[in-house]
C-alpha cells in the first residue's frame, strides 16, 4: 500500500544521561522526529510503501534528517530541498511527578516557509491508498496550512483515504486560530484521530469525561463521537485515552466509532515509560495499518493501541517495532520475557 504523510521533521536534542534536566546538560543526544515523519516510519516498518513529504535545507543537517528517514525504509522522493534551517526541539524527559518539557526552536524552518510550487501534489498522490497529516502542520505557518489544504484536495481527487491526528499544540497557535483552520479542513477527512483535549481545542467538541480526575468511562465519548461524525461526515472517529498517573506511569486505551459500533480497546498499564514522545504518532501509524489490513475496526484498534504501548518502551520519536511484535502484544503476550 502507498501511504503518504506531510509535515515537518525536526532535530531533537535531549540532555545526555538518564532524565537529566536542561540546566545539567553538558552535551545533548541527537535524534530526528516529528509527527507525520514518525507515522511514516511506523508504516514502513509494517511493510508499506511510506512516503514522507516535507522541505529540508540542502546543508548537512538537512541531509542527516533525510538519512534518518531512509534508514528505516521511508521513501524520500517527494522531499523538496532548500530554505535556511531545520526546525529544532529540545526535550527534557520527566520522571515520576516531574513532567517532561519541550522547548521549540522551529521558526523559519524550510517547511514553514515552503511554497506551493515546491510540490506537485497530483504526482505525489498518484496511486496513493492513504494520506495522513496532523494539526501540527497547518499550525507551523499560513504557508504550511495552504500546503495541507492542497494536499488534501489532491488526495481526494486520487481516491486516497485521508486521516488526521488533530494534535493541538498550544505553543504553536490559539484554539481560535486552530478552529478557523482545522474545521474547514475536516471536509476532506475520512478518519479523525485525537484525544479529548484535541477535539475540544481544534473542533469545539468536548466529551463528558474527566480525564484529570480519572473518570474515563467511554460512555462520555459516545455522543460526542456521534455528533462529530454527523457534522463532518467522518467514516471513523477515534480517540486515545491516556491516564497520566505520573511521567513514568500511564494507563493507555482507545475508542473507535464507525456510525454503528462503538468499540473500546483493552487497557495497558505502562510502567515505567522510557519515552512517550511519538506515542500518539505510533498510534496513528497503527490505525492506518490496522484499517488497511484487519477485517474489523476492533482488531484495527487493538493493533494500534498495542503498537503505541510498545512505543513507550523505545527511546526516540520513531516506533521501531514489527507487525509480529505488535500482534504478539495485542494477542496477550506482555510478559517481556527474553525471546530466544
Amino acid at each position: 500500500m502507498k501511504i503518504v504523510t506531510l509535515g515537518e521533521i525536526m532535530l531533537r536534542l535531549s540532555p545526555a544521561g538518564l532524565n537529566n534536566r536542561f540546566v545539567q546538560a553538558d552535551s545533548f543526544d541527537v535524534v530526528y522526529g516529528g509527527g507525520e515523519a514518525n507515522v511514516a516510519v511506523s508504516c514502513a516498518n509494517y511493510g508499506h510503501d511510506a512516503y514522507f513529504v516535507t522541505k529540508l535545507p540542502t546543508h548537512e543537517i538537512g541531509q542527516s534528517a533525510l538519512n534518518a528517514l531512509r534508514r528505516y525504509g521511508v521513501h524520500t522522493d517527494y522531499i523538496a530541498r532548500g530554505g535556511k534551517r531545520l526546525g529544532i526541539y529540545y526535550l527534557e524527559s520527566g520522571s515520576a511527578m516531574r513532567p517532561s518539557k519541550v522547548i521549540y526552536d522551529r521558526a523559519g524552518s524550510s517547511i514553514a516557509e515552503a511554497k506551493v510550487e515546491d510540490f506537485d501534489f497530483d504526482k505525489i498522490m498518484e496511486g496513493a491508498d492513504w494520506f495522513h497529516w496532523s494539526g501540527i502542520t497547518p499550525a507551523i505557518s499560513d504557508e504550511a496550512a495552504e500546503l495541507t489544504r492542497l494536499a488534501c484536495e489532491a488526495a481526494k481527487r486520487h481516491g486516497a483515504t485521508v486521516s488526521v491526528d488533530l494534535n493541538f499544540r498550544k505553543k504553536l497557535w490559539t484554539k481560535e486560530k486552530a478552529q478557523s483552520i482545522m474545521r474547514p479542513l475536516m471536509e476532506y477527512v475520512d478518519v479523525c484521530i485525537g484525544n479529548e483535549e484535541d477535539a475540544e481545542l481544534c473542533l469545539g467538541f468536548k466529551p463528558e469525561a474527566d480525564v484529570e480526575g480519572g473518570k474515563t468511562d467511554a460512555e462520555g465519548y459516545k455522543e460526542i463521537f456521534r455528533q462529530m461524525k454527523e457534522q463532518f461526515g467522518f467514516k471513523y472517529v477515534i480517540s486515545t485515552l491516556r491516564e497520566s498517573f505520573s511521567a513514568s506511569h500511564n494507563g493507555w486505551k482507545a475508542m473507535i466509532y464507525n456510525g454503528e459500533e462503538f468499540y473500546v480497546s483493552k487497557r495497558y498499564d505502562i510502567l515505567p515509560i522510557v519515552d512517550r514522545v511519538g506515542g500518539g504518532d505510533s498510534f496513528s501509524g497503527g490505525v492506518i495499518h490496522g484499517l488497511l489490513t484487519k477485517p474489523t475496526q476492533g482488531e484495527a484498534l487493538e493493533f494500534a493501541v498495542a503498537a503505541s504501548a510498545l512505543k513507550h518502551t523505545i527511546n526516540g520519536d520513531f516506533n521501531l517495532v514489527s507487525v509480529e511484535e505488535v500482534e504478539a502484544l495485542a494477542g496477550g503476550d506482555g510478559s517481556g520475557r527474553v525471546q530466544r
